[in-house]
């Protein structure tokens, strides 16, 4: 039994998500305590309940303390069965972070896994479903003979009703257990290697708004800010679309993305080097500002040359030691980061490099 301490690090949800994941993944049971300790209402949450019920049903698994409040879980997976799963998390919880619990088993699956998360698809303190779309799944899906995501129906805090859905078909199919045989397993697959930008070829991204903002052209005005700000910094194509949806909830907000290439003009279909941002629009704010805020933050991303930025790196950790000599450099070694490394050594031990100079993490 693995025991892993919630208070570690950043101490956040995402010690449960990949615990969930590598658990599901390895069919290792483990005991989590001082789940989200340090947060103002510690326990889980119904976004992190959503997600233990979501990988309890991909693997089978039986839990304790799998209950709103909860400071302690204990998971007991069982071998994952490729299926269909719905889960509603019941308010604007993050849709993008319960796949965060669910992405790494079912790639790795013995058949297509088909899932649908309705609840917040564009909330605080997660990435929004753009950016899973656009940054996170192109790095991912060459473990994939397919990987289809469709954002249904957008939701806004606090009343959520988005909905995304998720059909992962599988390329390399296990049940090995042991990091040493999920690599021999592996040994054919492609490494993740992420350590520089190349050439800039696009900006591309989408300002989107609740419907009862289209009057106040809420999504033109943040995508023109943004727009107007990159063209001062970058000479390559910026292309951003403007949306709006019907939603329970007010809300707005934009997602950036700029596309490089180390092959003159041709992108690395291994090996895609997509750097994103992402914000929310809050009350009282000029759309205009939210707008320029999210270009200044991926102006910055790109600007440390780096090939990825920092919410990538910490979604991309528990899939580095499965294919050995794999690679990245972030723009920096966040906490959340580092956090993520302790909880993946929990299952794998020791099988990632930290060289703290040169901000490289690798695979051993």
């Amino acid at each position: 039994m693995i025991t892993i301490d919630g208070n570690y690090g950043e101490g956040g949800g995402q010690i449960l998500r990949t615990a969930l994941a590598l658990s599901a993944l390895t069919q290792q049971q483990f005991t989590l305590e001082n789940i989200r300790a340090k947060r103002e209402k510690a326990g889980l949450k119904p976004q992190h309940l959503a997600a233990v019920t979501a990988a309890k049903k991909l693997c089978e698994a039986t839990t304790e303390g799998a209950e709103l409040g909860s400071q302690k879980l204990v998971f007991h997976p069982g071998e994952i069965h490729s299926k269909r799963i719905n889960i509603d998390i019941g308010t604007a919880g993050a849709t993008t972070l319960v796949i965060q619990a669910l992405m790494l088993p079912a790639l790795f699956a013995d058949k297509t896994t088909n899932i649908t998360i309705t609840g917040g698809t564009d909330v605080k303190m997660a990435p929004s479903a753009q950016y899973i779309q656009e940054v996170f799944i192109p790095q991912i899906k060459k473990y994939s003979e397919s990987i289809t995501f469709k954002l249904t129906k957008r939701g806004y805090y606090p009343a959520g009703g988005g909905e995304i859905n998720l059909k992962i078909k599988p390329r390399f199919p296990f049940k090995e257990k042991t990091l040493q045989d999920i690599r021999a397993k592996l040994a054919e697959a492609p490494k993740i290697r992420l350590t520089e930008q190349g050439k800039l070829l696009t900006i591309r991204g989408v300002s989107h708004a609740s419907a009862n903002l289209q009057e106040l052209r809420v999504a033109e005005r943040q995508g023109h800010a943004a727009q107007s700000y990159l063209a001062k910094q970058y000479l390559c194509p910026i292309s951003i679309r403007n949306e709006y949806s019907q939603t329970p909830s007010t809300g707005t907000g934009i997602t950036l993305w700029a596309v490089f290439s180390k092959k003159q003009d041709d992108i690395d279909e291994q090996n895609p080097i997509i750097i994103g941002s992402d914000a929310l629009g809050e009350k009282g704010i000029p759309a205009e500002n939210i707008g320029e805020s999210c270009a200044q933050k991926l102006h910055t991303f790109i600007q440390t040359g780096t090939a990825l930025d920092t919410h990538l790196a910490d979604m991309l950790i528990p899939f580095l030691p499965l294919v050995s000599g794999s690679i990245i450099k972030p723009a920096e070694l966040t906490q959340h980061t580092l956090t993520n490394i302790y909880v993946t050594e929990k299952f794998f031990g020791k099988c990632l490099n930290v060289d703290e100079k040169t901000k490289t993490i690798q695979s051993v």
